[in-house]
């Protein structure tokens, strides 16, 4: 039985070390580039861009669940929001209530659902409201922040 495992092993080492007829070629050729294409862009896109950026004033977290019924009634008022003033505002919401969300509860140090947090172009707080917030009232603290 030996003497078979040996001689396998041997027929092995052998076939494996045999001459193998599939040689790469190697030429001193520069490697072609893979970018076939530069692609240019407009520089007034680029500017209008980044007046977009420059333009958000304030940033609206809404800090709530999708199980909560306030933060519920909070959702179309938050899309209203973003769709009325999304050049100015940025929106975001965080389901505090899951594991990606509540570092940001803790962030936030907020007490109860939902809860909205106001911040600055700066990323400063400004404002805090904890409950239902009322589309007009939330419109009046965005304008604080000169939000047109």
């Amino acid at each position: 039985m030996k003497f078979c495992i040996a001689l396998s092993l041997i027929t092995l080492f052998i076939y494996g070390c045999g001459n193998n007829n599939n040689k790469t070629e190697t030429t001193n050729k520069p490697a072609e580039n893979p970018v076939k294409e530069i692609v240019k862009t407009d520089s007034e896109e680029l500017k209008k861009e980044k007046k977009k950026t420059q333009e958000i004033k304030v940033t609206f977290v809404e800090l709530g669940s999708v199980g909560c019924i306030p933060c519920k009634m909070m959702q179309p008022i938050m899309k209203e929001i973003e769709e009325e003033y999304g050049d100015q505002v940025k929106v975001i919401f965080y389901d505090v209530w899951t594991e990606e969300g509540k570092p940001y509860a803790q962030k936030y140090r907020i007490r109860l659902i939902p809860t909205q947090v106001f911040l600055d172009k700066d990323g400063n707080e400004y404002y805090r409201h904890e409950g239902y917030f009322p589309k007009d009232e939330l419109v009046k603290v965005l304008r604080m922040k000169g939000v047109e």
